[in-house]
């Protein structure tokens, strides 16, 4: 049978505009989970928790500027001290996450292809993900920053630079230029919670109080370690390539997707739409995977079509087969997570 984990979240990306709170909540958040893991009763799994943000890294708030001022046009277009500061977040989580760790990644994260990266990664780890949305009035936001540069040139016309906990005793933040925060401001993808890689999303704003902010956290302590912690299946859309020696690559890939198509079409009835289909792991053996139907019924045009999407997607072993091909088992393996993220979609 499919493995079906029951995982708790582990990484909780916040998201916002720039100096809108976030590192404040973050730390608010960091100390709740805490005194949470500490509470746990003895014998019950404890977690790591670990912090991750720009400041953690020492990661400069000029990495984001691509102001004309600040670089010239054919290093704006590359964008290379962002992609940096990036990837040095990437690995950072990368390092502790696992289903022993909570990491709260505190940053802009206001780019959506790089939640879903981020998504990706906690899904391949079977440690999903929530999303933690800090709203504040653009106005308000603003004037936060300019405030920072205020005292920062209050410092500097006493003939001293000033620290970052100098200009923002409460947090050591230091600021945004401010046409480097505009143009942030601009660029941000508010979080979608109709999107996988945007939910769970919870949501505090800049007015909320320590209530409003307990209750947040409270039901984010839920889905990490409560009784709805949600159950997750492990990625297997990417098959591993293994031997194989009953025939060419593009034959075998052929043969096995059909065969999984029929199965489906013969055991699926008016009786089983939205139920499960079971799917030898190969001829004659006992072991099954599951296709989990969506809520209706799948016919036979739908199904050819995602067969050739997988085929598609595989076509890149014709030719590979004296080094590496794909088994049976994983072919099969492989189009039954296809076929199960693709059904999840429509859900």
């Amino acid at each position: 049978m499919q493995l079906e984990l029951t995982t708790p979240i582990q990484l909780i990306l916040l998201s916002g505009f720039p100096t809108s709170g976030k590192s404040t909540r973050a730390k608010q958040l960091h100390e709740y989970l805490g005194k949470r893991i500490e509470a746990q009763p003895e014998g019950q799994q404890k977690y790591r928790l670990h912090l991750i943000s720009d400041q953690t890294l020492s990661i400069s708030r000029s990495v984001y500027d691509l102001s004309p001022e600040k670089l010239p046009a054919h290093t704006r277009s590359a964008n290379a001290s962002e992609k940096d500061a990036r990837a040095a977040l990437y690995g950072a989580v990368k390092r502790v996450l696992s289903p022993r760790d909570i990491v709260i990644l505190d940053g802009l994260n206001y780019i959506k292809g790089w939640r879903y990266q981020l998504y990706c990664e906690a899904k391949n780890l079977r440690t999903p993900h929530a999303v933690l949305q800090i709203g504040c009035d653009v106005d308000r936001a603003r004037g936060l920053n300019e405030e920072r540069i205020r005292r920062r040139e209050e410092f500097q016309g006493q003939g001293h630079d000033a620290t970052p906990e100098e200009i923002e005793p409460e947090g050591g933040e230091e600021p945004y230029e401010p046409s480097n925060w505009d143009n942030l401001v601009f660029r941000y993808e508010e979080p979608n919670p109709m999107t996988r890689w945007d939910s769970p999303l919870f949501a505090l704003v800049w007015e909320d109080d320590a209530e409003r902010a307990q209750g947040v956290f409270d039901a984010l302590w839920e889905v990490i370690a409560g009784e709805s912690r949600k159950t997750i299946k492990p990625n297997q859309a990417a098959a591993q390539r293994g031997t194989e020696s009953g025939g060419d690559f593009l034959s075998l890939l052929d043969r096995e997707t059909q065969d999984i198509v029929k199965k489906i079409l013969d055991q699926q009835g008016d009786e089983n739409v939205g139920g499960q289909v079971q799917i030898p792991k190969q001829p004659g053996n006992a072991e099954y995977l599951i296709v989990e139907l969506p809520g209706k019924k799948v016919g036979l045009a739908q199904l050819q079509r995602y067969r050739r999407a997988y085929m598609g997607l595989n076509r890149g072993g014709i030719g590979l087969e004296g080094v590496a091909t794909l088994t049976v088992h994983r072919i099969r393996e492989g189009f039954v997570g296809y076929l199960n993220d693709a059904f999840e979609k429509e859900d």
